[in-house]
Protein backbone atom coordinates (compact mmCIF):
# COMPACT_ATOMS: atom_id res chain seq x y z
CA UNK A 1 0.00 0.00 0.00
CA UNK A 2 1.50 3.46 -1.17
CA UNK A 3 0.63 6.64 0.94
CA UNK A 4 0.62 10.04 -0.80
CA UNK A 5 0.47 13.06 1.02
CA UNK A 6 -2.55 15.34 0.18
CA UNK A 7 -1.82 18.14 2.19
CA UNK A 8 -1.05 21.40 1.80
CA UNK A 9 1.62 22.53 5.39
CA UNK A 10 0.57 25.29 7.81
CA UNK A 11 3.37 27.23 7.03
CA UNK A 12 3.89 30.88 8.90
CA UNK A 13 6.51 32.00 6.25
CA UNK A 14 3.86 31.58 3.56
CA UNK A 15 1.54 34.07 2.49
CA UNK A 16 -2.21 34.10 4.42
CA UNK A 17 -4.62 36.55 4.22
CA UNK A 18 -4.73 36.15 8.13
CA UNK A 19 -1.00 35.85 8.81
CA UNK A 20 0.15 32.50 10.80
CA UNK A 21 1.81 33.04 14.51
CA UNK A 22 4.64 30.73 14.97
CA UNK A 23 6.56 31.08 17.96
CA UNK A 24 8.55 28.14 19.19
CA UNK A 25 9.75 27.48 22.70
CA UNK A 26 13.22 25.75 22.00
CA UNK A 27 14.77 22.85 24.53
CA UNK A 28 16.97 24.66 26.10
CA UNK A 29 14.01 27.40 26.87
CA UNK A 30 11.71 24.16 27.58
CA UNK A 31 14.21 23.38 30.62
CA UNK A 32 14.86 27.10 31.53
CA UNK A 33 10.75 26.63 31.79
CA UNK A 34 10.38 23.28 33.58
CA UNK A 35 13.11 25.14 36.67
CA UNK A 36 10.75 28.45 36.32
CA UNK A 37 7.56 26.06 37.34
CA UNK A 38 9.15 23.37 39.68
CA UNK A 39 10.41 26.22 41.68
CA UNK A 40 6.71 28.43 41.33
CA UNK A 41 4.41 25.20 41.74
CA UNK A 42 6.40 23.17 43.84
CA UNK A 43 9.19 24.93 45.56
CA UNK A 44 11.51 22.43 43.99
CA UNK A 45 14.87 24.14 42.75
CA UNK A 46 15.78 21.92 39.64
CA UNK A 47 19.14 23.21 37.46
CA UNK A 48 19.12 22.91 34.35
CA UNK A 49 22.27 22.42 33.88
CA UNK A 50 21.33 18.84 35.51
CA UNK A 51 19.02 17.75 32.60
CA UNK A 52 21.06 16.18 29.23
CA UNK A 53 22.36 18.86 27.62
CA UNK A 54 21.09 21.48 29.38
CA UNK A 55 17.62 20.85 27.61
CA UNK A 56 13.85 19.56 28.20
CA UNK A 57 10.74 19.60 26.23
CA UNK A 58 10.20 21.95 23.47
CA UNK A 59 7.11 23.77 22.41
CA UNK A 60 5.04 25.62 19.84
CA UNK A 61 2.11 28.23 19.86
CA UNK A 62 0.19 28.99 17.24
CA UNK A 63 -2.45 31.61 16.17
CA UNK A 64 -4.36 30.85 13.29
CA UNK A 65 -7.76 29.84 11.95
CA UNK A 66 -9.42 26.45 11.19
CA UNK A 67 -9.29 27.74 7.43
CA UNK A 68 -5.40 27.39 7.56
CA UNK A 69 -3.62 24.56 5.64
CA UNK A 70 -5.96 21.66 4.71
CA UNK A 71 -8.75 21.26 6.21
CA UNK A 72 -12.50 20.24 6.21
CA UNK A 73 -15.34 22.99 6.54
CA UNK A 74 -18.38 21.57 8.80
CA UNK A 75 -21.84 22.39 7.71
CA UNK A 76 -21.87 25.09 10.66
CA UNK A 77 -19.22 26.87 8.52
CA UNK A 78 -22.17 27.82 5.94
CA UNK A 79 -24.16 29.38 8.44
CA UNK A 80 -26.57 28.37 11.33
CA UNK A 81 -29.70 28.01 9.98
CA UNK A 82 -29.83 25.30 6.80
CA UNK A 83 -33.12 23.45 5.52
CA UNK A 84 -32.37 20.24 6.73
CA UNK A 85 -31.57 21.42 10.50
CA UNK A 86 -29.30 22.68 12.84
CA UNK A 87 -25.77 22.40 11.05
CA UNK A 88 -23.17 19.53 12.68
CA UNK A 89 -20.17 21.24 13.83
CA UNK A 90 -16.73 19.36 13.04
CA UNK A 91 -16.84 17.61 16.04
CA UNK A 92 -19.84 15.98 15.15
CA UNK A 93 -19.58 14.99 11.54
CA UNK A 94 -19.89 10.85 10.94
CA UNK A 95 -16.34 9.57 10.96
CA UNK A 96 -16.98 7.13 8.06
CA UNK A 97 -17.66 10.14 5.56
CA UNK A 98 -13.53 10.80 5.48
CA UNK A 99 -12.21 7.59 4.72
CA UNK A 100 -13.58 6.24 1.55
CA UNK A 101 -13.00 5.49 -2.47
CA UNK A 102 -11.98 8.72 -3.89
CA UNK A 103 -12.88 10.15 -7.21
CA UNK A 104 -10.13 12.16 -9.06
CA UNK A 105 -11.31 14.86 -11.44
CA UNK A 106 -9.51 17.43 -13.29
CA UNK A 107 -10.46 21.11 -13.80
CA UNK A 108 -7.43 22.53 -15.27
CA UNK A 109 -9.42 23.59 -18.47
CA UNK A 110 -11.84 25.52 -16.55
CA UNK A 111 -10.54 29.41 -17.16
CA UNK A 112 -9.01 30.93 -13.85
CA UNK A 113 -11.83 32.77 -11.78
CA UNK A 114 -14.43 30.45 -13.66
CA UNK A 115 -16.59 27.83 -11.74
CA UNK A 116 -17.44 24.58 -13.45
CA UNK A 117 -20.97 23.66 -13.83
CA UNK A 118 -22.50 20.52 -14.01
CA UNK A 119 -22.04 19.71 -17.53
CA UNK A 120 -18.79 20.33 -16.97
CA UNK A 121 -18.13 17.53 -14.13
CA UNK A 122 -20.18 15.08 -16.45
CA UNK A 123 -18.10 15.74 -19.34
CA UNK A 124 -15.27 14.84 -17.07
CA UNK A 125 -16.72 12.00 -15.23
CA UNK A 126 -17.35 10.60 -19.14
CA UNK A 127 -13.53 11.29 -19.82
CA UNK A 128 -12.15 9.33 -16.56
CA UNK A 129 -15.38 6.42 -17.40
CA UNK A 130 -16.51 6.33 -13.84
CA UNK A 131 -19.11 7.99 -11.34
CA UNK A 132 -18.86 8.19 -7.59
CA UNK A 133 -20.77 5.77 -5.72
CA UNK A 134 -22.45 7.19 -2.49
CA UNK A 135 -20.22 8.43 0.05
CA UNK A 136 -17.38 8.29 -2.32
CA UNK A 137 -15.02 11.74 -2.01
CA UNK A 138 -14.67 13.58 -5.06
CA UNK A 139 -11.05 15.49 -5.47
CA UNK A 140 -10.93 18.47 -8.08
CA UNK A 141 -7.51 19.37 -9.57
CA UNK A 142 -7.11 23.05 -10.13
CA UNK A 143 -3.82 23.21 -10.40
CA UNK A 144 -3.85 25.78 -8.02
CA UNK A 145 -1.84 24.34 -5.47
CA UNK A 146 1.28 25.17 -7.41
CA UNK A 147 1.05 28.51 -6.08
CA UNK A 148 0.69 27.52 -2.07
CA UNK A 149 2.99 30.04 0.32
CA UNK A 150 2.00 32.66 -2.32
CA UNK A 151 -0.78 35.86 -3.11
CA UNK A 152 -1.30 33.79 -6.32
CA UNK A 153 -3.08 30.91 -4.34
CA UNK A 154 -6.03 33.29 -2.93
CA UNK A 155 -6.71 34.64 -6.56
CA UNK A 156 -5.70 32.21 -9.30
CA UNK A 157 -8.23 29.45 -9.22
CA UNK A 158 -11.24 27.73 -9.83
CA UNK A 159 -14.79 26.55 -8.20
CA UNK A 160 -17.67 24.70 -8.32
CA UNK A 161 -21.44 26.58 -9.16
CA UNK A 162 -23.99 25.58 -7.28
CA UNK A 163 -25.39 22.62 -10.52
CA UNK A 164 -22.16 21.21 -9.82
CA UNK A 165 -22.30 20.14 -5.91
CA UNK A 166 -26.02 19.49 -6.92
CA UNK A 167 -25.27 16.61 -9.26
CA UNK A 168 -22.03 15.17 -6.86
CA UNK A 169 -24.81 15.10 -3.81
CA UNK A 170 -27.30 14.03 -6.17
CA UNK A 171 -24.92 11.13 -6.43
CA UNK A 172 -24.85 10.44 -2.81
CA UNK A 173 -21.09 12.25 -2.75
CA UNK A 174 -20.52 14.22 1.44
CA UNK A 175 -17.14 15.07 1.25
CA UNK A 176 -15.67 17.60 -2.04
CA UNK A 177 -12.28 18.26 -1.94
CA UNK A 178 -10.41 20.94 -4.47
CA UNK A 179 -6.42 21.56 -4.34
CA UNK A 180 -7.84 25.78 -4.14
CA UNK A 181 -8.34 27.82 -2.03
CA UNK A 182 -12.11 27.51 -2.07
CA UNK A 183 -14.54 25.70 -3.58
CA UNK A 184 -15.88 28.45 -4.71
CA UNK A 185 -14.87 30.90 -7.41
CA UNK A 186 -12.04 33.51 -6.00
CA UNK A 187 -13.44 36.14 -3.84
CA UNK A 188 -12.58 39.03 -6.70
CA UNK A 189 -14.60 37.07 -9.50
CA UNK A 190 -17.69 36.32 -7.48
CA UNK A 191 -17.90 40.05 -6.60
CA UNK A 192 -17.16 41.23 -9.70
CA UNK A 193 -20.10 39.14 -10.43
CA UNK A 194 -22.43 40.41 -7.91
CA UNK A 195 -21.59 44.08 -9.35
CA UNK A 196 -22.67 43.27 -12.78
CA UNK A 197 -25.47 41.02 -12.18
CA UNK A 198 -26.95 42.13 -8.63
CA UNK A 199 -28.15 38.39 -8.22
CA UNK A 200 -27.28 37.30 -4.40
CA UNK A 201 -27.46 33.56 -6.00
CA UNK A 202 -23.89 34.88 -7.62
CA UNK A 203 -22.56 35.01 -4.05
CA UNK A 204 -20.62 31.68 -2.90
CA UNK A 205 -22.98 29.38 -4.76
CA UNK A 206 -21.09 26.02 -3.70
CA UNK A 207 -20.90 27.12 0.12
CA UNK A 208 -24.65 28.56 -0.17
CA UNK A 209 -25.77 24.94 -1.31
CA UNK A 210 -24.78 23.62 2.02
CA UNK A 211 -27.39 25.58 3.67
CA UNK A 212 -29.64 23.46 1.47
CA UNK A 213 -27.88 19.62 1.99
CA UNK A 214 -25.41 18.47 3.97
CA UNK A 215 -21.96 18.04 2.93
CA UNK A 216 -18.46 19.23 3.91
CA UNK A 217 -15.55 20.72 1.70
CA UNK A 218 -11.97 19.60 2.27
CA UNK A 219 -9.85 22.91 0.85
CA UNK A 220 -6.17 23.28 0.13
CA UNK A 221 -5.05 20.18 -0.67
CA UNK A 222 -2.23 19.52 -2.60
CA UNK A 223 -0.35 16.98 -4.80
CA UNK A 224 -3.25 15.73 -6.80
CA UNK A 225 -1.66 15.50 -9.93
CA UNK A 226 0.49 13.18 -8.46
CA UNK A 227 -2.67 10.56 -7.74
CA UNK A 228 -1.68 7.75 -10.66
CA UNK A 229 -5.46 7.15 -11.91
CA UNK A 230 -8.54 9.21 -11.37
CA UNK A 231 -10.15 5.89 -8.97
CA UNK A 232 -9.52 3.12 -7.57
CA UNK A 233 -7.81 4.79 -4.65
CA UNK A 234 -9.06 5.68 -1.09
CA UNK A 235 -8.91 8.95 0.60
CA UNK A 236 -8.55 9.34 4.43
CA UNK A 237 -9.10 13.30 5.47
CA UNK A 238 -10.02 12.63 9.18
CA UNK A 239 -10.49 16.30 10.95
CA UNK A 240 -9.22 17.51 14.16
CA UNK A 241 -12.20 16.81 16.62
CA UNK A 242 -12.33 21.00 17.92
CA UNK A 243 -15.33 20.93 20.36
CA UNK A 244 -17.83 23.72 18.67
CA UNK A 245 -15.95 24.66 15.31
CA UNK A 246 -17.07 25.01 12.00
CA UNK A 247 -13.88 23.74 10.61
CA UNK A 248 -10.91 21.32 11.10
CA UNK A 249 -7.07 20.59 10.04
CA UNK A 250 -7.06 17.54 8.07
CA UNK A 251 -3.89 15.30 7.20
CA UNK A 252 -4.99 13.95 4.17
CA UNK A 253 -3.76 10.96 2.49
CA UNK A 254 -4.77 9.10 -1.12
CA UNK A 255 -4.06 4.86 -0.29
CA UNK A 256 -3.62 2.90 -3.32
CA UNK A 257 -1.75 -0.39 -4.09
CA UNK A 258 1.92 -0.33 -5.46
CA UNK A 259 2.31 -0.59 -8.95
Amino acid sequence: MHVLDLSSPVDAAGWEPEPISHTVLTPAEGAAHLAAEMRAHFDLEIDPAALPDGEFLNNDTLTLTVHTGTHVDAPAHYGSRTRYGRPRTVDELPLHWFHRPGLLLDLTAVPVGGAADAAFLEREMDRVGHRPDPLDIVLLRTGAAEFTGTQRYFTDFVGLDASAVHLLLDRGVRVIGTDAFSLDAPFTHIIERYRQTGDPATLWPAHMTGREREYCQIERLSNLHAIPHPYGFTVSCFPVKITGAGAGWARAVALFDEE
